[in-house]
């Protein structure tokens, strides 16, 4: 016998997060004006009955793609400002933290992320809005807790946690993010060039806010 949840919709049709995946595909593959209800149901291999019953409209729809999306990244640094905050080798630990921002901020789906929502922010200011403060906002937030933390053990020298978190993620990210972002993605930064912008960054950063005792804990 077939349960009820097998017999509505069609066969191996998407449900839950595997619907706004399908969702989400579909609108950075043709941007919010060129992305419909019937590519969705269709890709998703549901009807649009079922579609819309969960998802009255586009607007619905593409809040609640970008919804998931930061949901599911929310806490994705967490951990690694968990170790940055329990090193002693303050240089090596802000190098990992740069790779991983980069490896992060500059993959292709979140950059495809970022421009799918600032192109449509003029009409959702509402769902960017909620994009910036519990997506970059609460990262920034926790990478000053983390700096801050820093500053508590000596290793290093911080006055305002949450300048110095936005230094150190625009020494890290500014230049190939900007690249990146003004040749929609088909620009390229090979690995050494992005390990340099990481030292380069790191070191700016330890000239302003590093200590003695950092440095010591590095060398």
């Amino acid at each position: 016998m077939t349960s009820p949840s097998q017999r509505r919709g069609r066969p191996g049709g998407s449900r839950g997060t595997d619907l706004l995946d399908v969702a989400r595909e579909v609108l950075l593959a043709r941007q919010y004006a060129g992305a419909t209800m019937d590519a969705v149901a269709a890709q998703a291999r549901i009807s649009k009955q079922t579609l819309y019953r969960q998802y009255p409209s586009k607007e619905i729809l593409y809040a609640a793609v970008v919804r998931d999306w930061v949901d599911r990244g929310r806490d994705a640094m967490a951990p690694h400002l968990a170790q940055l905050m329990a090193t002693d080798d303050v240089r090596q630990g802000l190098l990992r933290l740069c790779r991983t921002l980069h490896h992060g901020v500059l993959s292709a789906p979140v950059l495809q992320m970022r421009t799918l929502i600032t192109a449509e922010a003029e009409r959702f200011p509402d769902v960017a809005a909620d994009y910036v403060s519990r997506s970059w906002d609460h990262n920034q937030a926790l990478l000053a807790d983390a700096l801050r933390h820093l500053a508590a053990r000596g290793l290093l020298r911080v006055d305002e946690p949450e300048v110095a978190a936005e230094q150190l993620t625009w020494l890290t990210l500014a230049a190939p993010l900007n690249r990146l972002t003004l040749t929609g993605g088909t620009a390229r930064y090979p690995a050494e060039e992005l390990e340099a912008v990481a030292h380069e960054a790191v070191a700016t950063f330890l000239a302003r806010y590093g200590t003695e005792a950092g440095e010591g804990a590095a060398g």
